[in-house]
C-alpha cells in the first residue's frame, strides 16, 4: 500500500511539473515594428482612459516543477475610439516595470534584476496598436508595436472588443516567448524556466458621459 501511495505521489508530481500554462493558450506572431507613424492617434477620436482602477495586466509563467502567477500594477493608457468601431481605432499603454508582484517575494525581487526585466534600465514597457481587425462577432485580431526590455517587435494576438453606451472592454490572453524580447535566464539546471507566458489582459474603461 505504501508502495502504491508513493506511485500515486511521483504521479502527481510528475504531471504538474509537467504542466505548461502556455501550451493551450493562443500564441501571439511576431515581425518587425511598424514605423512609427503607423502608431499616431487617430484623428477625431474619443479617448477612455485606461488606469489600474478600471484594468489589470497579469501573466503566468512557469519552470519545471510549477507555474507563478504575477501582474502590474502601475500602468496607464488609452482607447482611441472612433466612430464606436474598433477596426477604426487604436489602443495604446505604457507599464512601469518596477511595478511587477508575483506570487513569491523572492520571484518579485529576481524578476526585477537583470536576469530578467532589468527594471533600472529599462523601467517601462509599451505597447501601441496599429491594426485592429475584425475574427467574427466581437472577435478581433490586434496587431501593434510591444516594446519591453528593449526589444520593439510588431506583435499579432486575438482579443474579444465590445463597445457599449457606457464602456468600451479589451479582454485578451495569449502566450507569447520571452526569448523574443531577451529575457533570456535560464533558470536552474534542475528547474528550467520555460519560454512561453500567458499574458492576460482585461480592460474596462469607461466613456465620458
Amino acid at each position: 500500500m505504501r508502495a502504491a501511495l508513493l506511485l500515486v505521489l511521483a504521479t502527481a508530481f510528475l504531471t504538474c511539473a509537467c504542466a505548461d500554462p502556455a501550451a493551450n493558450k493562443p500564441k501571439a506572431t511576431t515581425g518587425n515594428a511598424a514605423p512609427e507613424a503607423e502608431t499616431a492617434k487617430p484623428a477625431n477620436a474619443e479617448t477612455l482612459a485606461i488606469t489600474p482602477e478600471n484594468s489589470k495586466v497579469d501573466f503566468v509563467a512557469a519552470k519545471v516543477t510549477r507555474s507563478h502567477n504575477g501582474s502590474f500594477k502601475r500602468f496607464n493608457g488609452s482607447i482611441d475610439l472612433v466612430d464606436n468601431a474598433p477596426e477604426k481605432s487604436r489602443v495604446a499603454f505604457e507599464v512601469e516595470t518596477n511595478s511587477i508582484v508575483t506570487d513569491d517575494d523572492g520571484l518579485t525581487k529576481h524578476l526585477q534584476t537583470p536576469d530578467f526585466f532589468d527594471v533600472a534600465k529599462f523601467p517601462k514597457a509599451t505597447f501601441t496598436s496599429t491594426k485592429i481587425e475584425p475574427a467574427g462577432g466581437s472577435n478581433y485580431n490586434v496587431t501593434g508595436n510591444f516594446e519591453l526590455h528593449g526589444i520593439k517587435k510588431s506583435i499579432t494576438f486575438p482579443a474579444a472588443i465590445q463597445v457599449g453606451p457606457d464602456k468600451a472592454t479589451v479582454n485578451a490572453e495569449f502566450s507569447i516567448n520571452r526569448k523574443d524580447w531577451g529575457l533570456i535566464y535560464a533558470g536552474k539546471a534542475d528547474d528550467l524556466i520555460k519560454d512561453g507566458v500567458v499574458i492576460k489582459l482585461n480592460v474596462n474603461a469607461a466613456r465620458r458621459k
